[in-house]
């Protein structure tokens, strides 16, 4: 009988529910061992066979000779970056590959399809497990591989839902292995396979994420709908309730899908801040909303009831979410070649449209110059895309009027009364864009129209559901924030007495002005008669500069974050700017609008639109000096700045406007976990009424009181202390670092200290967060060794906070055990330091059982018998000291005889008359049992073969000539000539046959680990 939890492991968990669902969803199960026979070699991740009877079915006049370039097309890509063939393959799989045939009618280019994207079963479907490709020094076998005609187009990593919390870190770290994204992965994976791979899914059975090639950690995301399929329909294929895992399966991965992300949501583009290229794959709610939007545009009768609001919270992805519908429209065969007309002010959304359709071959997106070009482009042929502002629409030039002038506005002429054009809007709501809906109605009357908006329809809008139709999708921004796609907003009121809203005019007057006579105040009081001038009173905003210096200090900057102070006028604007200039502030840059009647004082602050473009691009640099940008009414809307951290407010925004603002501080980025409203004016006082024109469920969390932190503060420090109630001692380190040597057990207490971190940081400098400062520095204190110990890389102090990582940094030092949260290799000198350092003889053969652990793991492949004999010695040894057959004392000591060996080995090799690359391969030739002649003789080896010494060193020498050639690990010819002189020497010692093959490839695996480099 199999004892209880024995079969709770990652293939009966995961991997097997997974490989049945997706039978079920139309792939065939393969075994990897057939589809293996098909290969020439396993560097092929292709299916080569397989993806030239699928062309020749769906290209039938394809000859041979193309046939054969087509599978190469796809097979054999030459680039020098994984990103940059992802590209490529990408864009000869979705935009198809041309090649130049007579059909009858001449030679010429014809396109070829990889694919039929538009019925998903007239393509082979195959799915496999442990599918085994090779990279040049190793060989990968990612759980599950799905193909589409024989190409690799998903790859998924099962885990064990054991593993707590550090599952997803484990899959997502071999995704970045597998494809060798950082240098310590070089030589260890096998980037090729990624070249055609479209998905990858990491997934424990309970939960799944998802990303695809070159995806960092922390945008890895949940997939969270299968539709089209209902959640009803989803139970009934699996025949119980679904899991994580089954609704990122079914969603991702279900052939009409896969097929659909494949060719209409995938893009490339510029990374903001390094300028490499970035892949990008939709979101689940981008998905939906787009293929909902394309279903309504198919399905309803009337021009009117085509269209429709989608409303996605500002930062989740909107502007992509434009692109990819304008794409799937401009495919769609029942549209008859469409018009689409895109209303947006977004430059960098227009760019990403031109490219994306000159990449499909679409024709390039035209943009309306004016209201005139604007008609003469929506008069001619159809199938244009048309690039269009706001502005075009509301510059209604009268009839009769002078060139230059206008006259009287009149009705909107119509532009075009075409069936197939679609009218894609940003921003669609009737605060933004005043009487425009109807204009654009009246001009394009049978048109369809679709609005996107980051922000809810209000109440009040009749307008935009009139003339957009009802909404098609919305994504809220709790909905966003549960995600991740967007970090949580939260506020704090400073400087009470000081705020607009919340103090009578007068009593806030006579704050500012106690320190005048009366006969001063009173004709002070007639020139700060309002809110606006008496917000722009010189004493009232030095003091907020002196308040907000102070606070960007302390909590902002050290993370390395920037900061937007938003003011009500552009006089307040200006006057900030002087104040944090003579208060000697972080550089700043003021960015308001101009006018030609502005006065001398505002004049000297007007910029061109190339000067604001120059700052605001600053602004974006990291690690540019300008750290705080001065606005009044710009950069409020369409601004996405990660790098934004505060907004200072001093402004009396509300409704569209405030949601729109604050969002500027929602992005995500590297250390950001929450976006802060520092809020001056009182807004916050007022944040019901400020919102109340929308449904309370449309703006839950729009922003939460900063001091709402403090209760899950302090939830989460329970949990983290937690770990180590046990432990008599508190002050002792080394009992602590033990309760964390389970791996399981480290990986809960880690995720429990970075969100206690992530609380903390977030309250600092706040005297509330002040009781918590202690055990911070104690639980990072115990962390750190941790990490040091079991020589865990996934536990790096850079995941904290600037905050909390510098009370880490200042107890460490101040405590002086320094040495204690580093990890120390085997033979460093500092080793024998953090032995003595250690209290108890426990301790010290675990630091040094980890040490040795860390040597091997990181040698074994120069010396693989010899470090292998090592290994085995060293688990036998933690096996005794486990059932109590050997005390600390003796564990130490064997654990010196073992490290003695590793520091010896070169030694050996000279006593054998070796070098040190011919006894690992005397190691590999030998046919001794390594841990046994360890044991009897003290070394790896036992007694030596003479024979097998010199096949070793016969072999080394017949290599040379190879290896001495420049870059021959990435030559085949090379490679292929080892083998051969390596098998001819084998079968001369006597080698048989079943042996042969498996020795040679070591013996080249081992000289590229030694000699490859």
């Amino acid at each position: 009988m199999t004892p209880p939890g024995n079969a709770w492991n990652e293939a009966s968990l995961s991997e097997d529910p997974a490989v049945a669902l997706l039978q079920k969803l139309g792939f065939r199960y393969v075994a990897p061992e057939v589809l293996e026979a098909e290969r020439e070699s396993l560097k092929q991740p292709l299916l080569p066979a397989r993806l030239a009877r699928a062309l020749k079915k769906l290209n039938p006049w394809l000859s041979d000779d193309n046939l054969h370039k087509a599978v190469r097309s796809v097979g054999a890509v030459h680039s020098a970056t994984l990103i940059e063939a992802s590209e490529e393959v990408y864009k000869t799989l979705v935009h198809t590959r041309s090649f130049e045939q007579d059909l009858g009618d001449g030679r010429k280019s014809h396109d070829v399809r990889f694919f039929d994207f538009d019925d998903p079963s007239n393509n082979e479907l195959l799915v496999t497990r442990q599918y085994a490709v090779k990279g040049a020094k190793k060989i990968i076998r990612p759980d599950i591989v799905v193909f589409v005609n024989g190409i690799p187009l998903a790859v998924i990593e099962c885990k064990n839902p054991t593993l707590g919390e550090a599952w997803k870190l484990e899959a997502i770290d071999q995704f970045s292995r597998y494809q060798e994204l950082d240098d310590q992965y070089r030589e260890l994976g096998a980037p090729r396979l990624f070249e055609t791979v479209q998905i990858l899914i990491a997934t424990c059975g309970q939960a799944a994420v998802y990303g695809t090639v070159t995806t960092p950690y922390r945008f890895f995301a949940e997939w969270k709908t299968a539709w089209p399929m209902t959640p009803e329909q989803l139970r009934a294929l699996v025949g119980r309730e679904p899991t994580a895992q089954d609704v990122t399966l079914a969603g991702l991965l279900a052939p009409q899908n896969l097929l659909d992300l494949l060719r209409s949501f995938v893009v490339f583009e510029p990374d903001r801040d390094t300028g490499r290229t970035v892949r990008k794959l939709c979101r689940y709610q981008q998905f939906t909303a787009v293929n909902k939007a394309i279903a309504r545009a198919r399905t309803a009768k009337k021009p009117a009831d085509r269209g429709g609001v989608v409303w996605h919270t500002q930062g989740s992805g909107k502007s992509l979410t434009m692109l990819w519908l304008a794409l799937k429209l401009r495919r769609d065969p029942l549209h008859e070649n469409p018009t689409l007309v895109l209303v947006t002010d977004r430059k960098d959304l227009d760019a990403q449209i031109t490219g994306t359709f000159q990449a499909c071959k679409f024709p390039n997106p035209e943009r309306a110059e004016s209201v005139r070009h604007l008609r003469e482009l929506l008069s001619g042929p159809p199938g244009k895309t048309v690039l269009a502002t706001v502005q075009k629409f509301q510059e209604l030039a009268a009839t009769g009027g002078s060139p230059g002038k206008r006259s009287a506005r009149k009705e909107h002429p119509v532009l075009s009364e075409a069936h197939n054009l679609f009218v894609l809007t940003d921003e669609a709501h009737r605060t933004q864009y005043g009487g425009l809906a109807a204009n654009m109605r009246k001009a394009l009357p049978n048109a369809a129209f679709f609005g996107f908006t980051g922000t809810p329809i209000d109440k009040k809008d009749r307008s935009t559901l009139s003339t957009f139709g009802p909404y098609i999708d919305t994504y809220t921004i709790e909905q966003a924030v549960a995600d991740g796609a967007t970090v949580p907003i939260f506020y704090e009121g400073r400087l009470p007495a000081l705020r607009i809203i919340g103090n009578t005019l007068d009593a806030l007057f006579d704050r500012v002005f106690a320190d005048r006579s009366d006969e001063e105040r009173e004709a002070i009081k007639k020139r700060y008669a309002n809110e606006q001038t008496l917000a722009g009173a010189p004493k009232r905003v030095e003091t907020i500069c002196l308040d907000l210096l102070d606070h960007y200090a302390k909590a902002i900057q050290p993370g390395g974050f920037k900061a937007q102070i938003v003011t009500c006028t552009r006089e307040n604007a200006v006057l900030y700017k002087e104040a944090i200039d003579r208060l000697h502030g972080p550089q700043s840059a003021i960015i308001i609008s101009g006018s030609n009647k502005d006065a001398a004082h505002l004049v000297k602050h007007h910029t061109s639109e190339e000067q604001r473009t120059a700052l605001t691009n600053r602004f974006l640099a990291k690690d540019d000096p300008l750290k705080i940008l001065v606005v009044c009414d710009m950069l409020l809307t369409g601004f996405d700045a990660p790098i934004e951290q505060v907004m200072y407010l001093d402004s009396p925004l509300k409704e569209h406007t405030l949601l729109q603002a604050i969002a500027r501080v929602n992005r995500t980025a590297d250390g950001k976990s929450y976006g802060l409203i520092v809020d001056y004016w009182g807004v916050s006082e007022a944040l019901t009424e400020a919102l109340e024109i929308f449904a309370p469920s449309e703006v839950k969390d729009a922003m939460t009181p900063k001091s709402d932190e403090l209760p899950r503060l302090q939830a989460r420090h329970a949990a983290a202390v937690r770990f180590f109630v046990r432990v008599k001692d508190k002050d002792d380190l080394d009992a602590c670092v033990a309760v964390l040597e389970p791996e399981d057990v480290r990986a809960e207490f880690d995720a429990a200290f970075k969100r206690f971190s992530q609380s903390l940081d977030m309250l600092l400098p706040d005297p509330s967060a002040l009781p918590y400062v202690a055990d911070a520095r104690w639980l990072g204190k115990i962390r750190q060794a941790a990490a040091a110990k079991f020589r865990d890389a996934k536990i790096d102090i850079a995941d904290c906070g600037a905050k909390v990582r510098k009370l880490i940094e200042e107890a460490v030092a101040a405590d002086g055990i320094e040495i204690l949260v580093k990890p120390i290799s085997l033979f460093a000198p500092e080793l024998e330091d953090k032995l003595k350092k250690l209290k108890t003889s426990e301790a010290r053969a675990s630091e040094m059982e980890h040490a040795i652990r860390d040597e091997i793991h990181v040698r074994i492949d120069d010396d693989p018998v010899f470090f292998t004999s090592l290994r085995e010695r060293l688990e036998q040894l933690i096996e005794d000291r486990k059932a109590k057959r050997v005390d600390a004392v003796r564990e130490l000591q064997v654990l010196d005889e073992i490290r003695k060996k590793i520091r010896g080995r070169a030694e050996t090799a000279e006593t054998l008359g070796l070098s040190e690359t011919g006894l690992a391969i005397y190691g590999l030739v030998s046919e001794r049992k390594p841990l046994t002649a360890a044991e009897k003789t003290g070394n790896a080896y036992g007694k030596v073969d003479e024979s097998r010494k010199e096949l070793a060193s016969l072999l080394e020498e017949q290599l040379e000539p190879q290896v001495s050639l420049v870059d021959w690990v990435h030559k085949d010819d090379v490679q292929r000539e080892m083998r051969k002189r390596i098998k001819r020497q084998l079968r001369a010692a006597g080698f048989t046959d079943d042996k042969i093959d498996a020795t040679a490839e070591s013996i080249v695996d081992l000289m590229k680990r030694r000699r490859g480099r």
